[in-house]
C-alpha cells in the first residue's frame, strides 16, 4: 500500500511537470527547496479555483468586502499580532550531520523527545523554537527600525484595514473581509511536493460577529467550507474534520477545526476554520460602534482559511484516474469543467490539409475561443496522441474537424471520461458545451 501511495505522488509530480502545470523552482540552478514555479495550465487551474472562491464568498454575498493588502508591513503589526514572539515550530538539529528537522515530524520516544536523526541515526540536540517568519529590511537604513517581514499569513492585512473598511462602507455586523494573496513561511523541512512550501497563496476570510454569536457563525462557516470543497471537485470521501486540542492550536485561536485530506503521504490539513475571538482587534486597539448596542464593542472573528496550493493538490489527487484504452493504460484528470484549465480542444484531423485547418480555425476554434476563453488549438501528432495529451491536461471535450465536416457541418466531440464520441452540428457547439459545463 505504501508503495502504491508513493507511486501515485510520483505520477502526479511527473504529470504536472510533463504537461506544464508545476515545475521545481530555480531548476536550472539545482532547485530551491520549498519553492515551485507554476506553468501555463497550473496558473489556469489556480485562477479557476480563486475565481470560483471569490465569486462564492465575495461577489455572491452582500456582507463581504475585498482587500488586497501589502505583503510588507511595519514590524509593529507582527509584534502586536504575537507572531514575532510566538510564530515558531520546535526544531531539532543532528549533532553528527547538522541536518535540522521539525521536532513534531520525527519519531519520539516515550518521554516525547526525538529519538535519532532520520538521515544518519545520529544524536539530536534538545529542541529549540524556530521562528518561521522571513525577516527583511525596508529602505537604506540598517538599524532595527528598518526591520520588516514577509507576511506569514494574509489575515493581518485585513485586521489593519478594519477601520478603513468600516469608515468607507459602514457595514453592519456580521460582515467579513476577504483576501487572496501570497504568504511566506521559512519551513524547517518543506516536503511532499506543494503541500508544505515556503511561498504559498492563501484565500482567507475574517468574519466579524458579536461575541455571543460566534458559535452560530462557526457552524455556518463550517458548512460553507464543506459545500465549496465539493463544488470544486475535491473527493469528499477523503475529507475529515479534526477538532484541534488547545495545546496544538495557534496562539490566537480559542477553537480550531481542521479539514484534513487523505493524501498519499498521510491524512493532513487541507483547510482550517478558527475562532480568533477578539485577539487581533484588541491587540491592534481597534473597535466598532455597534448601533444596536449603542456603544463601542470589539467584534469577535471567525476565520475560514483556504490554501490555494493545497486546494490544487487535493483536486489533482481527487481527479487523477487510470483506465485501459486501446490496450494501453491511460492516465487522465477528471476535473469538473468549471475547474479544468482547458474546456475543450479543437483539432483538424490532418494538419497538412489546408481546407480542414481553415475550417477548424475559423468556424470552430475562433467562435468557441471568443465564447469560453479556455479553448486550446491542438494539431500536434496524430489524433490518438492528441487525445492522450488532452486527457492528461484534464480537457473535458476534444472536437475534431474531419472531411465529413466540410460537407455536413458536423464535428466529432469526444468525452474525456468515457472516450465516447458523437457528431454535433457546428452551429450547436456553443450550446452543447454550455449545457455540459
Amino acid at each position: 500500500m505504501k508503495t502504491e501511495e508513493n507511486n501515485l505522488m510520483e505520477k502526479i509530480v511527473s504529470l504536472c511537470k510533463r504537461r506544464g502545470f508545476i515545475f521545481p523552482g530555480s531548476e536550472i540552478y539545482g532547485g530551491l527547496a520549498g519553492t515551485y514555479d507554476w506553468g501555463h495550465f497550473g496558473v489556469a487551474l489556480k485562477n479557476n479555483i480563486k475565481q470560483n472562491w471569490w465569486k462564492k464568498f465575495v461577489d455572491n454575498r452582500r456582507d463581504m468586502y475585498g482587500v488586497d493588502a501589502a505583503i510588507l508591513m511595519r514590524q509593529e503589526v507582527w509584534q502586536a499580532s504575537g507572531h514575532v514572539a510566538g510564530f515558531a515550530d520546535p526544531m531539532s538539529e543532528c549533532i553528527n550531520c547538522g541536518h535540522r528537522f521539525r521536532t513534531d515530524q520525527i519519531s519520539l520516544d516515550i518521554h516525547g523527545h526525538a529519538k535519532t536523526c532520520p538521515d544518519c541515526d545520529g544524536k539530536l540536540k534538545s529542541p529549540q523554537q524556530f521562528n518561521m517568519m522571513f525577516q527583511t529590511k525596508v529602505g537604506a537604513s540598517d538599524d532595527s527600525s528598518a526591520i520588516s517581514y514577509l507576511r506569514p499569513e494574509t489575515a493581518q492585512g485585513m485586521f489593519v484595514n478594519f477601520k478603513n473598511t468600516v469608515d468607507a462602507f459602514h457595514p453592519k455586523l456580521p460582515f467579513g473581509m476577504a483576501q487572496i494573496g501570497k504568504a511566506f513561511r521559512n519551513e524547517i523541512t518543506p516536503r511532499d511536493f506543494i503541500f508544505r512550501v515556503r511561498e504559498f497563496e492563501q484565500m482567507e476570510i475574517e468574519y466579524f460577529v458579536r461575541s455571543e454569536d460566534w458559535e452560530k457563525y462557526f457552524e455556518y462557516w463550517k458548512g460553507e467550507m464543506l459545500d465549496w470543497m465539493e463544488e470544486i471537485g475535491i473527493d469528499m470521501g477523503k475529507v475529515h474534520e479534526l477538532e484541534i486540542p488547545k495545546e496544538d492550536r495557534a496562539h490566537y485561536s480559542s477553537r480550531t477545526v481542521d479539514f484534513e485530506f487523505e493524501y498519499p503521504f498521510g491524512q493532513k490539513e487541507l483547510f482550517g476554520l478558527a475562532y480568533r475571538t477578539d485577539f487581533d482587534l484588541k491587540n491592534h486597539k481597534l473597535d466598532y460602534i455597534d448601533e444596536e448596542k449603542s456603544g463601542k464593542i470589539i467584534p469577535h472573528v471567525i476565520e475560514p482559511t483556504f490554501g490555494v496550493d493545497r486546494a490544487v493538490l487535493a483536486i489533482l489527487l481527487s481527479s487523477y484516474a487510470e483506465d485501459e484504452k486501446d490496450g494501453e493504460i491511460r492516465s487522465y484528470l477528471k476535473f469538473k469543467p468549471s475547474m479544468a484549465p482547458v474546456i475543450c480542444a479543437v483539432s483538424p484531423l490532418l494538419k497538412n490539409k489546408p481546407e480542414l485547418v481553415e475550417y477548424a480555425n475559423e468556424k470552430v476554434f475562433a467562435p468557441l475561443k471568443a465564447e469560453f476563453g479556455r479553448v486550446m488549438w491542438d494539431d500536434n501528432g496524430n489524433i490518438g496522441k492528441r487525445y492522450r495529451r488532452q486527457d492528461e491536461i484534464g480537457t473535458p471535450f476534444c472536437i475534431v474537424v474531419d472531411f465529413d465536416t466540410l460537407t455536413d457541418n458536423t464535428v466529432t466531440v469526444r468525452d474525456r471520461d468515457t472516450g465516447e464520441q458523437e457528431r454535433i452540428k457546428v452551429e450547436s457547439l456553443k450550446k452543447y458545451i454550455q449545457d455540459k459545463i
